[in-house]
């Protein structure tokens, strides 16, 4: 087993053997929001990400919505990197447009709209159309955010409250 870490930083972790870091790696990353004032919250990750979230009326941070949108259009364009890079070099460019308006009464987002922008004035009209055939299988079958919206996700809460 390794051994703990702590000290007067921000982290606390183990120093680990290879075999127990393999096991590490395959274990999910950790995520979690911390409050950092009223309806702001900062998103953590395990690996050290953070993004600031919050209301609308708060600048320089993101709204949930606007997170949950950025993820499936991320999620399109790393599902279809693979084969638009195979096909048009590694320094392609690529915008993914994303966009919704939510249903305030119900508290959904009942369409979201993806917009691939992509230069393909160097492939001709047939190769164009078999790469966006492509392209668009690549995302159906691995985008998982994407998949899960589409599926629907069943969502669970758990409240510990100390008392």
């Amino acid at each position: 087993m390794g051994q703990a870490i702590e000290g007067p930083g921000e982290f606390s972790g183990k120093i680990v053997g290879m075999a127990e870091q393999n096991q590490q790696e395959q274990q999910p990353t950790s995520l979690w929001v911390e409050r950092t004032g009223t309806r702001r919250y900062t998103g953590l990750s395990s690996r050290g990400a953070e993004v600031l979230i919050g209301s609308e009326d708060v600048p320089g941070v993101f709204t949930p919505g606007e997170l949950l949108k950025i993820a499936l259009a991320a999620c399109s364009g790393m599902s279809s990197d693979f084969p638009l890079s195979r096909r048009l070099g590694d320094n392609y460019d690529a915008t993914i447009r994303v966009s919704g308006a939510p249903d305030r009464e119900r508290e959904v987002y009942p369409k979201l709209d993806e917009v691939f922008e992509l230069d393909l004035s160097e492939l001709d009209a047939e190769a164009q159309e078999r790469l966006l055939t492509l392209v668009q299988r690549s995302i159906d079958k691995v985008c998982t955010v994407g998949r899960t919206l589409k599926e629907g996700t069943e969502v669970t809460l758990t409240i510990n409250a100390e008392s």
